[in-house]
């Protein structure tokens, strides 16, 4: 019995497929943590410029601690999608919805928008695929 759970598990690690999951799962842990935690940093870009003035204007907290919240946010996304994929693809997807519709808020950002669909398309398709392969490795 160990040989054919032994032959399922590495035919299964062999398929196009289980391998655009596990691809799809990295990315969706790393980008949300790496991003998350460069709010706190600014090593990569200054966050704070993609945050709408009347956003900013809005929030009882101000723009830059507004950020902040929003890298807490992510840092949990991506640790999520490393343990509860099934669920947390959906979250980091809808998250992206969000980002989209903020950018979209900003003249000149249209193409980070348009980048931002793209992962939002692969946070789908992430979640459609958790189903399939997650399902047994999530306790």
């Amino acid at each position: 019995m160990n040989t054919t759970i032994s032959n399922t598990a590495a035919h299964q690690a062999a398929s196009p497929a289980y391998q655009a999951f596990r691809i799809l799962q990295v990315a969706f842990i790393a980008a949300p943590i790496l991003a998350g935690l460069d709010k706190f940093f600014h090593l990569l870009v200054n966050w704070d410029q993609y945050l709408p003035a009347v956003v900013a204007q809005l929030s009882p907290i101000g723009g830059h601690n507004l950020m902040l919240v929003v890298g807490v946010i992510e840092i949990i996304a991506g640790i999520g999608v490393a343990l509860k994929p099934r669920i947390f693809a959906y979250v980091v997807a809808a998250w992206l919805v969000v980002i989209i519709a903020n950018l979209l808020l900003i003249p000149g950002y249209f193409d980070i928008a348009v980048r931002d669909f793209g992962l939002f398309l692969g946070a789908l398709a992430l979640a459609r695929l958790s189903q399939q392969f997650a399902r047994a490795n999530e306790s």
